[in-house]
């Protein structure tokens, strides 16, 4: 099973569902990037992921284009740019999903505020791709 969870700058919200997903079955092959890729990891999305004891701090930010040759069980776009970008993807793809999530990083506020916003987008992440992981993916393998 190969699923690639796409987002606009691969920083955050494809970050955590790939470390959701992946902590679900490490059977599954899982791989993330964005339409726009920033090349980094935000440091806030890496934290509130090893706050509940999944590392992906290894993680990179790829671009989509390193993976359009790949054949894919699923593609999963979880933000509203790389939604609209993703009908150009040409890559093999046997499924194709949206699970659209608020983007953390553009939180304005206090700390104590954006913290918890990384956390309730975190919170909602890890609950829609078990969903997802327990309805569909686990009955295919």
């Amino acid at each position: 099973m190969k699923v690639l969870i796409l987002c606009t700058g691969n920083s955050c919200r494809s970050q955590m569902a790939h470390g959701f997903l992946q902590s679900f079955d490490p059977n599954i092959t899982v791989c993330s990037a964005g339409t726009e890729a920033s090349g980094k990891l935000s440091s806030k999305a890496v934290a509130v992921m090893k706050e509940i004891g999944i590392d992906i701090s290894h993680h990179t930010s790829d671009p989509v284009d390193k993976y359009l040759n790949d054949e894919w069980d699923y593609v999963i776009t979880v933000c509203g740019g790389a939604n609209e970008t993703c009908p150009a993807f040409i890559g093999k793809v046997r499924r194709r999903l949206h699970i659209g999530f608020d983007d953390p990083s553009h939180a304005v506020g206090s700390e104590e505020f954006i913290w918890s916003e990384f956390i309730r987008v975190r919170d909602e992440i890890k609950n829609a791709f078990y969903k997802l992981y327990v309805e569909q993916i686990k009955p295919q393998l």
